[in-house]
């Protein structure tokens, strides 16, 4: 297995694919002491190196650690040196999506039966390369298996893969979410029953959170924890005996529906609803009530016809009408009335002229936070994590408040086509969160590529607002863990969740790399439970078993059977099938029979934990107690 990378996912995949799967890792590196675009050098290999060897090292029994292979640029030179021509995979997870696709075409040109999973932020840039790296593999290779094929180039993005659960951690009561088949599965976390009560299962319960989750001071539960660490996976007796711990369970299926593209002009056009302010909307509705009541008065003291009543109401209005001098004493009053309406008339036009200006020549702007904004979701960092994160969070309806030091950051655009409110500065600086209303906001996340910007911000935060919900993104996970513990223990009753997208990619992307389909990744706490599709033909502990029988407590659970005839079935359940309206024949089954007997040719959908996968992969791991970089609530 060859990873060639250059941050923490690049770390991590090669960690879990030795650690867990029991792999032979290559690991291919920028050279150290290369130029950084701000100045200076930075020693990247040996960095990620001494990461790599401080994970390992926590493990409790060593294996070797992967060969590192330092390179200016991934190109075929250095392909050939970590042996590409033999691999088996090969994980290209580079933060520069260029880097990634230039190297993939490369690999492909060296060995067109590799494997190839690549990371790319870019959706619909990596569904064409996919098609494109799958059809020169099967001119390379004539004849070559489908089912090789179908799994011969993967294409995945980090921050999609955690943006549902760190959208989660902001919203009280949101589920964790993983899409299957146009159907998302919503994972939700139990608090303990009280005494007398029972809890309430769901379809089937994944987890027990650890013994301390309920302890202001407790640290969070990890594979390293012993008994107190969470249990994915339990039977219904270790269910029924662990009083007093919290549950995840599968608590609902509701259907996908996949949204039409947006227009031409989506986006562009102006808000017409904010084109006027409050105060100047009732400021013309007075007017035109008060034009309506002259007219009206008009007709009544004149006898004329209502549209002449209303004629001589505008042309005393406009001030172009005949004194009435011979004209009773009533009218010559509405005709003075009239004249007051339309002096009023002139300032009330001039400033709905400047106003409309004023909207339109910030229509393409940023928006900034309206007065009076409470219960919203402050996010900090709109890179490519905290893009997919706003996206998420507007589709769920959530009010969002962004804040971003960098103007020209990937996720402005956004923010502005979607009108989100944006305030650009320095969270560091005095003022800048008071300017998104931290204080009236119902969490917070700080999402940056920097643990010590998003802890200095929560802690400011928290001292503005103690009982603030935060989020933040830390990746160090001894760091985490103190961080945790004492923001609990300074303030137990506010929610506090740290989590690494790394660690929440890093299954997906090796579980692609044995050539499985990774739907989506839930974290408990420290630990990270995959939902995989998998063909039951061979895979013995599966085959000729039925669904009461194919159950393993702590290492997997079939959920759903895949009705559909194989050339029926969706290549890829995770992306939300076109036709939403059934006319697909087949599909997802949830409610299965124990008594079931699956058979060669089925396609389940499982719940599994890493160690679990990597046994039906029929690959024993190194060792079975894997502590997860990062953490994952």
């Amino acid at each position: 297995m060859i990873v060639c990378g250059d941050d923490a996912l690049a770390e991590r995949l090669a960690a879990e694919l030795t650690t867990v799967y029991g792999e032979h890792v290559v690991l291919v590196v920028p050279s150290a002491g290369r130029i950084e675009p701000g100045g200076g050098t930075v020693p990247r290999a040996s960095a990620l190196l001494g990461r790599l060897q401080a994970a390992l090292a926590r493990t409790a029994a060593g294996p070797g650690t992967p060969r590192v292979i330092e390179t200016p640029l991934p190109d075929e030179t250095a392909l050939a040196e970590a042996g590409v021509r033999e691999a088996a995979a090969l994980a290209l997870v580079y933060d520069d999506d260029e880097t990634n696709i230039h190297t993939a075409l490369a690999a492909r040109r060296l060995n067109p039966r590799l494997r190839l999973v690549i990371r790319l932020y870019n959706r619909r840039l990596g569904q064409h390369l996919e098609d494109l790296l799958d059809q020169a593999a099967a001119l390379a290779v004539p004849g070559l298996d489908p089912a090789v094929l179908d799994t011969s180039t993967t294409v995945l993005s980090d921050a999609d893969t955690a943006a549902p659960a760190l959208a989660a951690t902001a919203i009280a009561g949101t589920s964790k979410v993983v899409q299957a088949d146009g159907l998302l599965l919503r994972a939700a976390e139990r608090t303990p029953p009280g005494h007398g009560e029972v809890a309430d299962p769901g379809l089937c319960t994944l987890a027990l959170l650890s013994s301390t989750t309920n302890d202001p001071a407790g640290a969070e539960g990890s594979d390293a924890s012993g008994r107190e660490a969470p249990t994915l996976l339990p039977d219904a007796d270790t269910v029924a005996a662990a009083t007093g711990r919290g549950t995840v369970v599968l608590e609902a299926l509701a259907h996908s529906a996949s949204t039409p593209p947006p227009g031409p002009l989506a986006g562009r056009g102006v808000p017409l609803a904010s084109l006027f302010s409050r105060r100047l909307c009732w400021s013309i509705a007075g007017l035109m009530a008060a034009l309506l009541g002259l007219a009206a008065a008009t007709w009544l003291t004149t006898d004329s016809h209502p549209l002449h009543a209303g004629y001589l109401t505008l042309l005393d209005l406009f001030a172009i009408n005949d004194p009435a001098v011979d004209e009773p004493t009533s009218r010559q009053i509405l005709q003075l009335l009239a004249g007051l309406a339309g002096l009023l008339l002139l300032p009330v036009l001039f400033a709905a002229a400047l106003e409309a200006f004023d909207t339109f020549r910030t229509a393409s702007a940023l928006r900034r936070p309206p007065r009076g904004l409470s219960g919203h979701v402050v996010l900090l960092g709109l890179g490519k994590v905290g893009t997919r994160v706003l996206a998420r969070l507007r589709e769920l309806g959530i009010p969002v408040v962004c804040l971003e030091e960098n103007p020209e950051a990937r996720g402005v655009p956004l923010a502005r086509r979607l009108h989100v409110p944006t305030v650009i500065g320095d969270v560091t600086q005095e003022g800048v969160l008071e300017a998104a209303a931290v204080h009236r906001a119902h969490s917070l996340l700080a999402l940056t590529s920097s643990d010590t910007t998003n802890l200095e911000a929560v802690l400011y935060a928290r001292s503005v607002k103690p009982d603030l919900r935060v989020g933040l993104r830390l990746y160090d996970d001894d760091f985490a863990a103190a961080v945790y513990r004492t923001l609990r223990a300074a303030h137990p009753r506010a929610l506090t969740r740290s989590r690494s997208v790394s660690t929440l990619a890093a299954p997906a992307f090796a579980g692609a790399m044995m050539g499985r389909q990774i739907l989506g990744a839930i974290p408990v706490e420290r630990r990270v439970l995959l939902f995989a599709a998998l063909n039951v033909g061979g895979h013995p502990q599966l085959e000729g078993r039925t669904i009461a029988e194919s159950f393993r407590a702590g290492a997997w659970r079939v959920l759903a059977l895949d009705t559909a005839a194989p050339g029926d079935r969706l290549p890829d359940l995770s992306a939300t099938p076109a036709h939403d309206d059934g006319s697909r024949p087949g599909g997802l089954v949830w409610d299965l029979h124990p008594g079931y007997v699956l058979r060669p040719e089925d396609r389940v959908v499982l719940a599994t934990t890493r160690q679990g996968l990597a046994e039906l992969l029929g690959r024993q791991p190194r060792m079975r107690t894997v502590r997860s970089e990062g953490e994952n609530v």
